[in-house]
């Protein structure tokens, strides 16, 4: 039993730690992609979308070398005494942030941008200080992104294959995620666990496909309501 719940657990730990970390730098990233003037702007928002269209073994190509020995990775992994950050669940977690950063950005970009500037005018006049119209005012705005946002990172970062591949290899118990083990177990013939994996896989996504539709259609009437 240990193969199918070691997997599940690590695929769960590194989903949420994704997660919480897209929350809080997809937050300032996509306020500025909103609110912002820049004529970088929209440059930086393709670099953002860049892992919607490249091949997972291409992104995952240069993430292995950026957290191999040779690469910035490896000098932090000096830091406390390894030689990298690949084949680690760390090495994951960073790998899975660069993947799943659209997932996250782009949800809560659009939740600021449906809000439109009346409310922070509206705000600004009444005397509130820019952290609060930010906090008070923007952030439960854009909650239904947040739903999208957190649900859609999660979701996705369960199902990566290709990137955990190529930056965490297939270590039980480090880095052996849902997605990778089905694939070891397909290798292995062992269609028991492989049927089963796969078919957990198959119920999160209608859950999750189904979580996301009821809270578009919340938000949508809420905006109506408003």
């Amino acid at each position: 039993m240990d193969a199918l719940y070691s997997p599940i657990l690590l695929t769960l730990g590194l989903a949420a730690s994704v997660t919480l970390v897209l929350l809080v730098l997809g937050t300032p990233l996509a306020w500025w992609l909103s609110q912002s003037h820049s004529r970088y702007k929209e440059a930086v928002a393709a670099i953002v979308q860049l892992p919607l269209v490249l091949p997972p073994t291409v992104l995952g190509f240069y993430l292995l070398i950026a957290l191999g020995p040779s690469g910035p990775g490896g000098w932090l992994a000096g830091l406390w005494g390894a030689r990298t950050l690949a084949f680690s669940f760390t090495g994951l977690v960073i790998g899975s942030v660069i993947y799943s950063l659209p997932f996250m950005v782009q949800p809560l970009r659009n939740g600021f941008d449906a809000m439109g500037r009346e409310p922070i005018e509206a705000a600004t006049t009444l005397g509130a200080s820019g952290w609060q119209r930010f906090w008070r005012v923007a952030v439960p705005a854009a909650r239904p992104g947040y739903i999208t946002g957190a649900v859609l990172t999660f979701a996705h970062t369960v199902g990566e294959f290709g990137v955990v591949l190529m930056i965490g290899g297939n270590i039980p118990g480090e880095t052996r995620v849902v997605s990778v083990a089905i694939y070891n177990a397909v290798e292995r013939l062992d269609w028991g666990t492989a049927h089963l994996l796969a078919l957990g896989l198959v119920v999160f996504a209608f859950f999750t496909i189904t979580l996301i539709s009821l809270a578009a259609r919340r938000g949508a009437e809420r905006v109506t309501r408003d």
